[in-house]
């Protein structure tokens, strides 16, 4: 079957895709025009996966040590890494009126985890349409917000920079204390947190959810429903864990009045899974909180989107296989639908391996740079799921900013790691095994 890429082919093509514009991305970043004082090639390789794999993590202080030309950048990389840059490429090529290859059309499906190859073009499309018509609807608002505070030409590249960044779940902002001044704004603790949910979602479930209100469809399907129930299920919990810990606590929400205490954890919870914006100081935290919190950041956000993490669905499918085990059934389901036990069994598998990662990560970084270990597990978790909120460094840098250029190292691995997908990277690192028929006789284990 020459010219018919493997699996394994097509992911490492889109593993690679990622390096490459990782690589190219930290030499624009150190061009002498595209940043202030000194830059290191570790810090730029660092701030470009961080950009690229939508994560939101700094060791520079984006504003101020990155020109105007390297925002253009970073948000350049940021929007093709959220769409994924073999995506982006194929859309050029699509608007060339070029002829995909089925090989092309292959790498696209992987890229945008597409469930099949039937309406790739169309749905390519109108992936497109919807990134522009949300973004563009976001930079209005924020802009006519940000108008307020700065002239408008400032405003509207804030407005439109904020939009992308949210929109792609990168956490990445033009201002040092990222969005606390903001902590009590209306305006800004919607705008920015339904921009995150919305990209966090995938771009199945926004067509699927479009057509529906359009009656093209008359139901929605199990994996939208699992989406959909999973986001707001977390988003709630998150809420209620932030409040019940910090509810008294005076560094962080014990003076503010209820309402603020609310929108801060709303925004909290919102960010926790997904984008790296914050209108609270996280190292204001109790250890408490700050373990639950790794817990929402493995999660990520849902497959097809542009949040990274082991994703909403693998967690559901492996609750929903606990509950039935435990409770003696062999046949899983949810919405009246069965589910294939391969998934719930690769959910189980995605969850073994990423702790797996994480642990490890966590274990090195601990031995090596000997800091605080809750703040550096929340931080691992940051990095592999994409998310990019942070302890800080005692200033308005990410803890990772405290890491030598070894742990930085550490974390850029988890951040490409995070984004490409578990499955991705191990397949990637170690190859895929070779497909067998021999079926040995059952060995009975003891439970």
């Amino acid at each position: 079957m020459q010219g018919f890429p493997t699996q394994t082919q097509d992911v490492k093509i889109v593993f690679m895709s990622f390096v490459i514009l990782i690589g190219v991305g930290a030499m624009m970043l150190m061009l002498p025009f595209a940043h202030r004082g000194e830059l290191t090639i570790i810090d730029a390789l660092f701030t470009s996966t961080s950009a690229v794999c939508v994560t939101g993590l700094i060791v520079k202080d984006t504003p101020v040590d990155f020109t105007t030309f390297g925002h253009v950048i970073i948000l350049s990389l940021i929007q093709i890494g959220g769409l994924g840059y073999m995506t982006a490429v194929t859309f050029l090529a699509i608007m060339r009126r070029k002829r995909l290859t089925y090989r092309d059309r292959l790498i696209l499906k992987e890229s945008l985890n597409h469930p099949g190859m039937a309406g790739i073009y169309r749905f390519l499309k109108i992936v497109f349409a919807s990134i522009i018509i949300i973004e563009v609807i976001g930079a209005l608002i924020l802009t006519l917000r940000f108008w307020a505070d700065m002239p408008f030409t400032h405003a509207l590249w804030f407005g439109f920079f904020h939009s992308v960044s949210a929109f792609n779940n990168a956490g990445f902002s033009l201002f040092s204390d990222n969005l606390m001044r903001y902590q009590g704004d209306f305006i800004i603790n919607l705008t920015i947190p339904v921009l995150v949910i919305l990209g966090g979602l995938g771009y199945l479930v926004l067509l699927e959810l479009y057509n529906f209100r359009r009656k093209s469809i008359t139901r929605l399907s199990t994996h939208t429903k699992i989406v959909l129930w999973a986001s707001g299920i977390m988003i709630i919990a998150g809420m209620a864990i932030i409040l019940s810990l910090e509810w008294n606590n005076p560094t962080s929400f014990g003076n503010m009045d209820i309402m603020h205490k609310i929108t801060a954890a709303w925004f909290a919870s919102v960010n926790y899974r997904t984008a790296g914006f914050n209108t609270i100081d996280f190292s204001t935290f109790n250890d408490s909180d700050l373990f639950f919190g790794t817990v929402f950041m493995i999660t990520g956000g849902s497959p097809g989107g542009t949040a990274g993490g082991i994703k909403t669905t693998v967690l559901a499918l492996s609750i929903i296989g606990v509950w039935f085990t435990l409770r003696g059934q062999n046949n899983p389901h949810i919405f009246h639908r069965s589910l294939v036990p391969y998934q719930i069994n690769k959910a189980y598998a995605v969850i073994f391996v990423a702790s797996f990662y994480i642990l490890l990560s966590t274990v090195i970084l601990n031995e090596s740079e000997h800091l605080h270990f809750v703040r550096t597990l929340f931080e691992t978790c940051s990095a592999f799921g994409t998310v990019g909120v942070s302890t800080g460094n005692g200033g308005v840098l990410s803890y990772s900013a405290l890491f030598s250029d070894v742990g930085k190292l550490n974390i850029i691995f988890l951040m490409l790691m995070g984004r490409v997908g578990v499955f991705a990277f191990t397949i990637v690192i170690v190859g895929k095994a070779a497909q067998t028929r021999i079926k040995y006789a059952e060995g009975r284990v003891i439970i």
